[in-house]
């Protein structure tokens, strides 16, 4: 499946998981550039006439937003408002939408979608046949310019065509996505491993993590609201657009300040990664929160995401036998408009 990347001396320690034997990988990400195989997400495509108007039934995003410029954050959600994916939404060309986000969710999501789309001239479409890669560091910018002669965009922004898109993400050095079809991806891996140091999506992974940025995955599908992973702080839902699935108990949650658990960002005193879904735990054993997602930053220490109550005095807390120490968010918790995103370039 990841022909492209093992070739090259990647090593595939689990279906969303490749490794190099790169020393010390998230380090080289903080001194350097690194190129990574971005094998955790994957691709589903909307295409049809109808393709916008059935995704503004179904989806948090302003769908006219992602006009091919700004590719913004969203959400698909049950009637209860409980997440079942989240992703970033971007316009390829016209009446053609493309959807990033987790691989372990593209299928029940397009199975999901596949109830509605049948009352519209839209069709779903899971994109095995693309390849995904990362690129980070202060000279990303200038490395995709020259290998791709496509403009850097902004976080949340593309830049390409139907057949290549480059999108902006954030993080606490310059990161940047590159899509395209995988029949195409060994040489373009090649030319960037010129000038940038490979590693494994383990970095890619960390970096999400510090920018405070959780991708669902199917341990916690139809289990949140979209709240808790603070994604109205990210801009990834629209409260100025008309009804989507789930809008109704998602824009109460919003209003009236319902939400008693939030997402958090925090360090673990010791180097084991706790499992998806392990408990936040009081010094008494009560769970107040779990994992959402956890890596090994640049000292050896675990990394991790966890959604936690929203109570102030919660004393000391562990996870996994290690101490749990919170760590400052990049962003406020507080609504930003995507349609204030999309104005920035």
């Amino acid at each position: 499946m990841h022909d492209w990347i093992t070739a090259p001396g990647g090593r595939q320690e689990a279906e969303d998981r490749i490794a190099f034997d790169t020393p010390a990988p998230a380090r080289q990400a903080l001194d350097g550039t690194v190129v990574a195989p971005l094998v955790h997400l994957g691709v589903l495509d909307v295409i049809g006439p109808d393709a916008e108007q059935f995704l503004q039934g179904q989806t948090s995003a302003q769908v006219g937003l992602a006009d091919g410029d700004f590719a913004p954050l969203t959400v698909f959600c049950t009637p209860k408002g409980r997440m079942l994916a989240n992703a970033q939404l971007l316009r390829v060309a016209e009446e053609h939408f493309r959807l990033l986000m987790h691989r372990g969710l593209v299928p029940s999501l397009a199975e999901h979608l596949n109830k509605f789309a049948a009352f519209y001239k839209a069709d779903l479409r899971v994109r095995d046949d693309l390849a995904l890669i990362g690129l980070i560091g202060r000279e990303a910018p200038a490395l995709a310019e020259v290998r791709l002669d496509l403009a850097p965009p902004t976080v949340w922004h593309q830049r390409g065509d139907a057949d290549i898109q480059l999108l902006g993400h954030p993080g606490p050095r310059p990161r940047l996505l590159i899509c395209l079809a995988t029949k195409r991806a060994s040489a373009l891996w090649a030319r960037l491993a010129e000038q940038a140091t490979p590693v494994g999506n383990a970095v890619w992974c960390l970096q999400d993590i510090q920018a405070g940025l959780a991708w669902l995955t199917p341990a916690h599908r139809d289990a949140l609201l979209p709240q808790m992973i603070n994604w109205e702080a990210l801009g990834g839902i629209s409260f100025k657009k008309g009804c989507y699935t789930g809008q109704e108990v998602v824009a109460r949650a919003h209003f009236r300040g319902q939400v008693k658990r939030r997402l958090v960002r925090a360090q673990l005193e010791g180097g084991e990664l706790p499992p998806l879904g392990s408990p936040v735990e009081t010094a008494d054993g009560k769970a107040l929160g779990e994992v959402l997602a956890a890596e090994l930053d640049a000292y050896d220490q675990a990394e991790i995401l966890a959604v936690l109550s929203t109570k102030e005095d919660l004393g000391p807390l562990s996870v996994a036998g290690q101490r749990f120490k919170q760590l400052k968010l990049p962003y406020p918790i507080e609504r930003l408009d995507p349609e204030s995103l999309a104005a920035r370039t």
